[in-house]
């Protein structure tokens, strides 16, 4: 689990219930995009494993990822 989601989901309940700070605002903003960067790399590196198979058993992979896997 990703460590910051418990400080998100705080601050979001603040949030809705009373307001928050200038301070909390921006470190809301911060903890956001740092979550939102390491989802982004968690699926990144999931489709750089995939191999698309068509119903034949085809390897249909596109070309583009199978260079970057080459690459990694």
């Amino acid at each position: 689990m990703i460590q910051s989601l418990g400080r998100i989901n705080e601050l979001a309940k603040k949030q809705r219930e009373e307001g928050l700070t200038n301070a909390e605002i921006v470190e809301q903003t911060v903890l956001r995009e740092d979550y939102l960067r390491e989802i982004r790399g968690q699926v990144l590196d999931t489709f750089s494993g995939l191999k698309v198979l068509d119903p034949l058993g085809n390897d249909v992979t596109p070309e583009k990822l199978r260079e970057e896997q080459k690459i990694n």
